[in-house]
């Protein structure tokens, strides 16, 4: 999927070969940081799929906690990288970069969308 974020980005970003220079790296570190987050989300998310038919009060509260710490630490990357691909980028290609990053992160939680729901 990563490689495929990238390729639909510069697909989409039609930089010149010397925006294309300085984004890339920035970009880059960026999907670094994401990554390390995007690992503890599918850690999560294995766990839950081996464990939400018998999943305890306790276990349900933790996932939850858990859950959001992700969401949040996925927007605190994101909101520290507006300004460093503002070095890179016009405002109006750092909003295109965000808008398709969006876009693709909305195409993964329509696939997780499909795990099971906690029974109550």
């Amino acid at each position: 999927m990563r490689s495929q974020k990238k390729q639909i980005l510069a697909a989409n970003m039609s930089l010149t070969d010397a925006q294309a220079e300085k984004f890339w790296p920035v970009y880059d570190q960026y999907a670094a940081e994401l990554s390390k987050v995007g690992d503890k989300k599918a850690a999560l998310i294995k766990e839950y799929v081996g464990n939400y038919e018998n999943i305890s009060d306790d276990e349900a509260e933790s996932y939850l906690k858990r859950r959001i710490d992700i969401e949040e630490s996925t927007l605190e990357v994101k909101k520290k990288y507006v300004p460093l691909f503002r070095k890179v980028l016009s405002p109006r290609e750092t909003a295109l970069f965000f808008q398709i990053d969006w876009w693709i992160d909305l195409l993964v939680n329509v696939q997780l969308a499909q795990l099971p729901l906690v029974q109550p």
